[in-house]
């Protein structure tokens, strides 16, 4: 059945508009029945002359009119003499040029595009064509026809053209024949069509439900999805039951497929006990790497003077400063060890002792880094310790083309030039990057880690904090005392009651701490709208672009964060027709809105001018990261974002990765502090209902919470103490090497 509001437009391409740098994006001009229609949309390497028929619909722009918006094409040669000679002039050919392709056409007319591709020798009958350039000119014609046909193919299985240009740029003029093969081949990190969408197409070309083409694709798809879970790992049992339900399949048929799977090397087997765990080839290595390299770490002893107390003793004396037991025992081992784990709650004094390890590692003349794995989570550790932090990415320098296949030009060949590496917010670091922080460094650098265990763990799978500390074989220390200045905070005292499993007395409203009991949701928003816009701005000067930030457990419902960032935005940034704006999935998107990007992305550039004029460039914008929005364009569909000075377009398909963040959920707001924060609880499913979710959440204000929503949802959080569940093989991967 066709999707309502889809239509058809069918005509030739007159004019070439806009093409995007990565040529994907297109706007032209369709001529159809008698009249030029601006067209937009993922066309790929479209030419004027072509004949093209355009499934899409209509859509109105304030500065342009009526355009139409493609979502899949049709593509067909041209067929006139004229439309032959504008397709073959446009450049579509390297070969031919506009004189030539007038002089080509005249000789054969209608009859061109056969006999480039049939009879290419007739070619010499045209005046300058020599034998080798009429070759040259029908390999050239037979590739671009090659792209096209793919382009054509996966349309009609409703692929977007960017799979097309993707598969092409992979496989070039095998692409066809290896998806007309295994169709599988497509879900791929690469490309990455769901599973779904390509046993789709395998229906069609009649490929067995028991090939074995199938049962690996649902096999590596399974982890692949429980990855973007968390898990590094699965449970045999629970894999085979995943798989066998997804395809409907015996598990004899699984079994076979796993093995065959073990046997390339594409997942690989670890057994955590009796019980045997299938690990896709990218993660066992990471934390087999992990384990075997922390290993190495712990057996190695920097200092034969293994007791600092006196050098401790002194910087207490020079910075009129007394250590408590746990402080002291973190600067000794930092000092006197190869690795650290240090860890606490807020307010134990973590950024403190971390002061205290840097400044007498630059008294022994070492040469100290300091990285985070967000842009905020650097800036705050550069504010507290008056160093300079970067993110982890840019310490690296990221070189990577996507997601799944990290590259940086940091590693074992050309490690950081550092003696020690301090790295904070540790559980927001997954597995993979982990993996290759512990490339970069030489086997003589210190490596000081510094981070919350009671935090949610990393976006990314694995579970890398929580592990390493569960192992007990590395050196951690956990601090536990209040300091007197933190213990007058009520954010910090409750939440060490709320970790601790005791309900904080949500009554009191005297302090930074403060609960607003709302049980309907428009009563909620309302409150949230004015808090935002209104009160806190009132009251402390307080707006929502520089310190307030809206968290909820949830996007969905009308306490989450989809639903609330409409309605803050309606409020703050209402459509305006001198604003341009640009729509995608989720939101319109328009100028002085705050925007978040969601996934990493390697490919996005940018510029950053300083102080002096001087402009620095770079690529990379990574999840998390929160911008404002200072440019749209409505028909190109840019939108072009500043984050803290660094000034990035978005190209539409990137767009799909940028999101509203007046409101956002509390794990993407992981490695960030806000001056206030604004918390809904109502509402939420019960898997989000749970303790160190609460937690996390607190920990994100600096000065002011703000909770709204139910008490009892709050307390039921509170007396949820599961912990996140992750399958990871790290723990006894590091307990194995130790033994």
């Amino acid at each position: 059945m066709q999707e309502p509001n889809i239509k058809k437009l069918s005509g030739e391409v007159d004019s070439i508009i806009f093409r995007s740098e990565d040529g994907r994006f297109v706007v032209i001009m369709l001529a159809t029945e008698g009249k030029l229609v601006n067209v937009v949309g993922e066309m790929g390497n479209i030419e004027v002359g072509e004949a093209l028929t355009c499934t899409g619909d209509y859509e109105y722009n304030n500065r342009y009119g009526e355009q139409f918006r493609a979502k899949t094409i049709e593509r067909s040669l041209p067929t006139s003499a004229n439309a032959i000679r504008r397709y073959l002039a446009s450049g579509i050919i390297d070969s031919i040029t506009p004189p030539l392709a007038k002089k080509i056409v005249d000789t054969f007319q209608e009859d061109t595009l056969k006999v480039i591709e049939n009879d290419h020798e007739q070619l010499m009958l045209v005046d300058g064509i020599t034998k080798r350039k009429a070759e040259k000119i029908r390999e050239e014609f037979l590739k671009t026809f090659a792209v096209r046909s793919l382009m054509e193919m996966l349309n009609r299985y409703g692929l977007p053209s960017s799979v097309s240009i993707g598969a092409w740029k992979l496989w070039g003029e095998k692409a066809k024949g290896l998806i007309t093969a295994n169709p599988y081949v497509l879900c791929n990190d690469e490309i990455n069509v769901s599973f779904n969408k390509a046993d789709s197409i395998a229906s069609t070309l009649n490929i067995s439900a028991t090939s074995n083409d199938r049962v690996t694709a649902g096999i590596k798809w399974v982890l692949k999805e429980n990855a973007f879970a968390g898990h590094t790992a699965l449970p045999k049992d629970r894999l085979a039951y995943s798989v066998c339900d997804l395809l409907d399949i015996e598990g004899s048929t699984f079994e076979k497929g796993l093995s065959y799977e073990l046997e390339e090397e594409n997942v690989y087997s670890y057994f955590k006990g009796s019980r045997e765990f299938i690990m896709l080839h990218d993660y066992f290595q990471a934390e087999d790497y992990i384990a075997r390299r922390l290993s190495i770490m712990s057996e190695i002893s920097y200092d034969n003077k293994m007791d600092f107390s006196e050098v401790i003793n002194i910087a207490e004396e020079e910075n009129l400063i007394e250590y408590e037991t746990k402080q002291r025992q973190a600067i000794n081992l930092a000092l006197s060890k190869g690795f650290l784990i240090l860890t606490g709650g807020p307010g134990t004094g973590k950024t403190t002792t971390l002061n205290a390890i840097i400044s007498l590692l630059e008294q022994q003349a070492k040469d100290v880094m300091l990285a985070a794995p967000t842009g905020r989570a650097a800036k705050r550790l550069s504010d507290l310790t008056g160093h300079e932090a970067k993110t982890i990415h840019r310490l690296l320098e990221v070189t990577a083309a996507d997601e799944e296949h990290l590259s940086f030009v940091h590693n074992e060949n050309n490690p950081l030039e550092c003696d020690a590496l301090v790295i904070d917010e540790l559980s927001m670091v997954d597995s993979k990057l982990f993996e290759h922080l512990l490339r970069a460094i030489s086997i003589s650098c210190k490596l000081i880690l510094v981070g919350d265990s009671n935090q949610l763990p990393s976006v990314g799978a694995g579970n890398v904090l929580h592990d390493i500390i569960e192992s007990k074989v590395m050196p951690v220390v956990t601090l536990t005392e209040i300091f007197r200045q933190s213990s007058q905070s009520s954010i910090v005292t409750n939440a060490h009651k709320i970790i601790a499993g005791e309900h904080p007395d949500l009554r009191e409203r005297d302090n930074d701490f403060f609960f607003m009991q709302r049980l309907k949701f428009p009563e909620l928003q309302q409150l949230v709208v004015d808090l935002c816009t209104k009160r806190l701005y009132d009251a402390y000067g307080y707006d929502c672009y520089n310190n307030i930030q809206v968290l909820s457990p949830t996007r969905m419902g009308p306490a989450g964060t989809v639903e609330l960032n409409k309605i803050i935005q309606e409020k703050l940034n209402p459509p305006d027709k001198k604003k341009p704006e640009v729509k995608n999935k989720l939101y319109t998107l328009r100028k002085n809105d705050k925007v978040m990007q969601t996934k990493n992305n390697y490919d996005i550039t940018w510029k950053k001018e300083d102080d002096n004029g001087e402009t620095e460039e770079g690529a990379g914008i990574f999840n998390g990261e929160i911008g404002i929005v200072i440019g749209a364009n409505k028909v190109l569909r840019t939108v072009t974002v500043d984050f803290d000075g660094r000034i990035a377009v978005y190209q539409p398909e990137m767009l799909e990765n940028l999101e509203l963040a007046y409101a956002i959920t509390v794990h993407k707001s992981q490695g960030n502090e806000f001056d206030a924060v604004i918390l809904t609880v109502l509402g939420c499913s019960d898997k989000l209902v749970y303790r160190n979710l609460l937690y996390t959440a607190i920990t994100r204000a600096k000065k002011l919470l703000i909770i709204v929503g139910s008490q009892g949802q709050v307390y039921k959080m509170i007396d949820s103490n599961k912990k996140t569940l992750r399958y990871t093989c790290l723990k006894d991967m590091i307990i194995e090497q130790y033994e």
